[in-house]
C-alpha cells in the first residue's frame, strides 16, 4: 500500500492535497488543507479537483487558507536560537561566574542552564 493518499474521485490517481468535508446542517462544503488522518466521511482531493470544486445549488463552499510551504521561523525564534547557541558556547565562563558557591545542582552532567534549556557535559569527559 502506498503511503501517499490519493484523490477520492473515481478514476483519479493523483496525490491528494486537500480534504473536503460537508456540514449538512449548514449546507456548507468545507475545503481545507489535507487532513492528518483519512476520515471516513471526508474526501481527499487532488489539486485539479479541489480547484474545480462546486457545491450543489443553495450550498456554500468555504475554502480554508492553505499554508502551502513550510512555516518559516520568526525573528524571535531565530534570536532565541542564536542566544541559546551563544550561551552553550561559553560554559566555562558560566562555571567561573558561579564560583561553585551556587545552589547544588540535581544533575552532575549539567554544565549551565538558561530557562528551560540545559547544557550537558559530554559523557566522554
Amino acid at each position: 500500500m502506498s503511503p501517499v493518499r490519493r484523490c477520492s474521485r473515481t478514476a483519479c490517481g493523483r496525490p491528494a492535497v486537500a480534504t473536503l468535508t460537508y456540514v449538512y446542517a449548514d449546507s456548507t462544503a468545507v475545503l481545507g488543507p489535507l487532513a492528518t488522518y483519512a476520515e471516513p466521511h471526508c474526501y481527499d482531493l487532488c489539486a485539479q479537483h479541489s480547484e474545480r470544486l462546486t457545491a450543489p445549488r443553495g450550498w456554500e463552499v468555504v475554502r480554508l487558507a492553505d499554508a502551502s510551504g513550510p512555516a518559516r521561523p520568526s525573528g524571535d525564534d531565530l534570536e532565541a536560537l542564536a542566544n541559546a547557541v551563544r550561551e552553550a558556547a561559553r560554559p566555562q565562563e558560566r562555571a567561573a561566574e558561579a564560583g561553585g558557591s551556587g545552589p547544588r545542582r540535581a544533575d552532575p552532567m549539567e554544565v549551565a542552564r538558561r530557562g528551560h534549556l540545559r547544557v550537558l557535559r559530554s559523557p566522554d569527559s
